[in-house]
C-alpha cells in the first residue's frame, strides 16, 4: 500500500493538498485505490485542511511525531533549507511518508510541490 506524505503552509486549503496528492499518484502511475494513508508532522496534523484532505481522499490520516520524522529523514533525498529550519528535516513530505510507511518503506516519488504544499509517496512495508 501507498503512503502520501505531505508538508504544507498553515494557510493551505484541503483542495490544494488533494490536487497535489492526485498529481503525485499520476506521476508515479499509482492507482488512487492503492493510497491508504496521508501523513504529516504532528505540528500540522491537527489543522483542518489535513483532516479534510484525508477525508476527501478516503484514507487514514497519520500524525508523525517530530522525533520519528527526524529519524526517517536520512532515507529521504530532498534537502530544503526552509524545511530544515522549520522542522529539522530536508523534506517533511518525504520523511512523513517514510516514517508512516515503516522502517522498510521506500520512496516511489520524491517530493513535488505546489504553491503551498509538498507531497512525496512511499510504498509501505508489508506487515504479516
Amino acid at each position: 500500500m501507498i503512503v502520501a506524505g505531505v508538508g504544507f503552509r498553515r494557510n493551505v486549503d484541503a483542495d490544494e493538498i488533494v490536487a497535489l496528492v492526485e498529481q503525485a499518484l499520476a506521476r508515479a502511475a499509482v492507482a488512487r485505490e492503492a493510497l491508504d494513508q496521508l501523513a504529516t508532522v504532528e505540528a500540522l496534523a491537527a489543522l483542518s485542511a489535513f483532516s479534510e484532505a484525508a477525508r476527501r481522499l478516503a484514507v487514514t490520516p497519520i500524525s508523525v511525531a517530530e522525533q520519528v520524522l527526524i529519524a526517517a529523514a536520512p532515507r529521504g533525498s530532498t534537502h530544503s533549507a526552509r524545511s530544515m529550519v522549520a522542522h529539522g528535516v530536508g523534506s517533511v513530505a518525504e520523511a512523513a511518508a517514510l516514517a508512516a510507511g515503516g522502517p522498510q518503506s521506500e520512496l516511489i516519488l520524491e517530493r513535488i510541490a505546489s504553491a503551498s504544499a509538498t507531497c512525496a509517496l512511499a510504498r509501505r512495508e508489508i506487515r504479516s
